[in-house]
C-alpha cells in the first residue's frame, strides 16, 4: 500500500488532491458526480462578507487548450454559507478549506473572524488577487503595504491555518514572500488565473464588459509550473501548485518540483470525477516506481 498523506504544516492531508476554489461551488454542486470522502480537500467558493452579484454576462469564454472566466467572484456571503452550506459539508472526511476575499483589507479580516467560530473549517485561503478597492482597483498581491494588513490582519483574527493565494501579478516576489512569512501565512497557494483578453471579431468589440479575464487550464501550466518551482526554491513555505492539471502527470509535475500538493480547476469543469483518476494516476505512479511513500517524491527535480 502507497501512503498518499501529505503535510502542509499545521494541515495535514489524506492525499494530495484538492478541489480548487471557484470550481466546484459549495460542495454540493460537484458532489452528486464525485464522492467528496475521496479528495484531500475542498475549497469552496470564494466568501465576501455580504453577497456579491459579480460581472454582468458574458463570463465565460472557451480558447484554446484554456478557458477565460469573468465570473467577478459573486458569491453568496458568509452568513448564508455558514447556514446553508456548513452543515452539508460537516457529513464528509475531508478537509474544508475556505476561501475569502474583501473589497476592503477590514472585510477580509471580518470574514476570518465569522469562520474562525467552526471546527469544520480547517483553514482559510486568503485570494489577494482581487481587486483593491481601496488603492483604485489594483491587486492586492502587487501592494505590498496593504498586503501586510491583510495577511497580519487576518492572522490576528483567526487560529486556523493560513493560505496565502497568489497570482501572477506579483511583481516583487521576493519582497512578497518575505512579508507573508513574517505576517504568519502557513502555506502558499499559485497560481491563480492569468489575465487575459478576448476580441469578438464579429461584433468588432470585447468579448467581456470589463474587456480582461483570467485564463486558467492546460494552456498555462508551464508557466504556473514554474512559478511554483521557483517560489519552492525561495520560501519555507509548503506549497500547494495549481495551473492546467488535468492528468496524474501534470499532478506529478508539480509534486516533483515540490509542491505539497495540487489543486485541480478547469478539470473538474471537463469531468466532475477527475480527481479520482488523478489520483489513482498518481497512486499506481509511486506503485511503479517502489515508492511507498508521496512524501519521498516530493522535491525530487531540483
Amino acid at each position: 500500500m502507497v501512503n498518499l498523506a501529505v503535510s502542509l504544516g499545521k494541515l495535514n492531508l489524506k492525499n494530495p488532491v484538492i478541489l480548487a476554489s471557484g470550481t466546484c461551488g459549495y460542495g454540493r454542486e460537484i458532489s452528486p458526480y464525485l464522492d467528496l470522502n475521496k479528495v484531500g480537500a475542498i475549497t469552496v467558493k470564494g466568501l465576501s462578507y455580504y453577497p456579491f452579484s459579480g460581472n454582468p454576462p458574458p463570463r465565460l469564454r472557451e480558447v484554446y487548450a484554456g478557458v477565460l472566466n469573468s465570473i467577478g467572484l459573486e458569491n453568496k456571503g458568509v452568513y448564508d454559507f455558514i447556514q446553508e452550506d456548513l452543515p452539508f459539508l460537516s457529513s464528509f472526511d475531508t478537509r474544508l478549506l475556505v476561501n475569502i476575499w474583501g473589497e476592503t483589507a477590514n472585510e477580509f479580516v471580518r470574514v476570518a473572524q465569522e469562520l474562525d467560530r467552526f471546527e469544520r473549517v480547517d483553514a482559510l485561503e486568503l485570494n489577494v488577487s482581487c481587486p483593491n478597492m481601496e488603492r483604485g482597483g489594483a491587486v492586492f498581491c502587487s501592494d505590498l503595504e496593504i498586503l501586510k494588513s491583510i495577511v497580519g490582519g487576518v492572522r490576528d483574527a483567526t487560529r486556523k491555518p493560513l493560505i496565502v493565494k497568489l497570482g501572477p501579478e506579483v511583481k516583487e516576489w521576493g519582497k512578497t514572500l518575505d512579508i507573508l512569512e513574517n505576517e504568519g501565512a502557513d502555506i502558499l497557494s499559485l497560481t491563480n488565473s492569468f489575465p487575459a483578453l478576448f476580441v469578438d471579431v464579429g461584433e468588432m468589440d470585447f468579448f467581456f464588459k470589463r474587456k480582461f479575464a483570467g485564463l486558467s487550464g492546460p494552456a498555462i501550466k508551464p508557466l504556473a509550473l514554474k512559478m511554483v518551482y521557483e517560489v519552492v526554491n525561495y520560501s519555507s513555505l509548503p506549497v500547494i501548485g495549481m495551473g492546467g492539471i488535468v492528468s496524474a502527470d501534470d499532478a506529478l509535475e508539480f509534486l516533483l518540483v515540490g509542491a505539497k500538493a495540487v489543486a485541480l480547476g478547469v478539470a473538474n469543469f471537463v469531468d466532475p470525477a477527475s480527481a479520482l483518476s488523478i489520483l489513482e494516476g498518481i497512486e499506481q505512479y509511486l506503485e511503479s516506481k517502489g515508492i511507498e511513500s508521496l512524501e519521498d517524491l516530493i522535491g525530487r527535480v531540483k
